[in-house]
């Protein structure tokens, strides 16, 4: 009896997939996108003293991925790529990441998910954080890229001087100095600075009143939505209000990962009470691994090696959930999957037209659906400058291949020294080659004397690679455009002496 209930369930959702242009109503999308949040981070990914019950929730009534993957080991790009379903080099958003002063931006020419769904008649909002440029006039923010509303700071959260704010309250100092000589962190309302500086101890109330309130504004008048919150945790200075402040046994860390994931409560019980909740597609993931020369404020990346700005496992591969009750059957996956397979996963659901460029991202229906092993065969890893010698590693099913190593700033302080900066670039020939399934600590090198049987796994490694770079045309640098302090946002642009003088409430 058992059987015939699953089978029952698999063939409903195969044809409610399949129908696109039915009757039925359109799906709405969240993509929730944590920061600098580890593999290792979240309890129902193994850590034993992280407080995130409605992500715990969401993860035991859902698809949990164990070989998710974003495609940069660094904020900007990643984000570049989730939103395109395009490598970042496709983009042009590398090197490293966009400054409050950089005249680049994500291209009006990529196509964005926003941008995908405005055709069928989607409602579109973002609120956090942006990191993709401000640009000239303002033109690369999300109102200029297919978003109808934006609340949030158009960049990384640290990009201001932070030494003076409150992170926790009741006025406890934000830890570290962040960026100094730029303005302060701006709050935006779509291409309207709010407030500078930003008020971290009422950031997140703001941004989850404005989630559930697109939610059952979009419920009320009938039409599906789409929504993006790439949240600022648990990304440095860590930061809490008094909900969560002081209450998580991790610290500022764990606080900050509270209030996060308290958002992702309050975003799911607006679903249920606006009636949309079993026509919502949720996806959880984080934009890379942590930020490991923060010690324990930078995140955990559990047993993978190094994390964030590295191209070892800690620094891309990502804990990643897939929510929709009644239509996604919970359970865990080892399909390999990326955030580049959002944008079509999510245009195939919709039954949305793709852009007509080359995406590299796959449809994930079969996993999300079947539980199959999905359309994806490999990953590959771009270093935060993929400009100087190209891809560093391969991923091909269980086999990855790393023709460079080099460690990062970002990923210091940790015992394994291949992690730290002082690991210089270094050219691998033959490559290393691990075996993820056994090893996805990435320890044991198979590209040896004594393992000459690897040797067929190279080649195929090799031509996959080989194959992938011959497609591969980079756009233009955007990072290097360069920077003009003239766009930095400022609330009072006429007013003398800047950067200090930009403040406003």
């Amino acid at each position: 009896m058992d059987h015939f209930y699953t089978l029952v369930f698999v063939v409903a959702n195969v044809l409610s997939y399949k129908c696109v242009g039915c009757s039925l109503p359109l799906p709405n999308f969240i993509i929730l996108f944590a920061d600098d949040l580890g593999f290792g981070d979240l309890s129902s990914y193994g850590h034993p003293s992280s407080l995130t019950p409605n992500l715990d929730k969401i993860a035991s009534n859902g698809l949990r991925f164990l070989d998710f993957y974003s495609s940069s080991p660094i904020c900007s790009p990643s984000r570049a790529a989730l939103l395109t379903g395009r490598y970042q080099t496709r983009s042009g958003v590398y090197p490293f990441v966009f400054v409050p002063a950089s005249r680049g931006g994500l291209p009006l020419n990529e196509t964005t998910i926003a941008e995908v769904l405005k055709p069928s008649g989607y409602a579109t909002a973002i609120v956090g954080k942006w990191h993709l440029g401000v640009g000239p006039k303002r033109m690369y923010l999300p109102t200029n890229q297919g978003f109808d509303h934006y609340l949030g700071v158009p960049y990384a959260h640290n990009q201001g001087p932070c030494q003076h704010l409150t992170c926790f309250p009741p006025d406890i100092k934000c830890f570290g100095m962040c960026d100094q000589g730029s303005v302060a962190v701006p709050l935006m309302a779509n291409t309207t600075i709010k407030q500078q500086p930003v008020n971290f101890l009422d950031l997140e109330k703001a941004y989850s009143d404005f989630a559930t309130q697109f939610i059952s504004m979009s419920a009320r008048r009938k039409q599906p939505f789409f929504l993006y919150y790439p949240s600022h945790h648990t990304h440095y200075p860590q930061f809490a209000g008094k909900g969560t402040a002081g209450k998580s046994p991790r610290g500022p860390f764990g606080d900050a990962l509270m209030e996060f994931d308290s958002t992702v409560g309050n975003v799911i019980q607006a679903l249920k009470d606006s009636g949309v909740h079993n026509n919502t597609f949720v996806f959880f993931t984080s934009d890379n691994g942590p930020c490991l020369m923060r010690k324990s404020r930078g995140g955990n990346g559990g047993l993978l090696k190094c994390g964030k700005g590295t191209t070892y496992e800690g620094g891309m591969r990502e804990p990643a959930i897939a929510y929709w009750p009644g239509t996604i059957r919970p359970g865990v996956t080892h399909a390999l999957a990326s955030t580049l397979d959002l944008l079509p996963t999510i245009a195939g659901l919709a039954g949305a037209k793709l852009p007509r460029v080359q995406l590299d991202g796959f449809d994930m229906r079969d996993i999300l659906f079947k539980q199959g092993p999905g359309k994806r065969e490999a990953m590959f890893y771009y270093p935060i400058d993929p400009s100087e010698h190209g891809l560093h590693a391969v991923r091909l099913g269980r086999y990855k291949a790393h023709y460079y190593t080099e460690g990062s700033f970002l990923s210091g302080t940790t015992p394994d020294q291949d992690c730290h900066e002082t690991a210089f670039l270094k050219h691998h020939d033959p490559p290393l080659l691990f075996d993820l399934e056994a090893d996805p600590s990435e320890n044991y090198n198979l590209a040896t004397p004594k393992h000459p049987e690897f040797k067929a796994v190279l080649q195929q490694i090799q031509d996959v690679k080989a194959e992938f770079e011959e497609g591969m045309v980079f756009g233009e640098a955007q990072m290097r455009k360069g920077i003009d302090p003239a766009l930095e946002p400022c609330c009072t642009p006429q007013c003398s002496p800047k950067p200090t003088c930009c403040t406003c409430s």
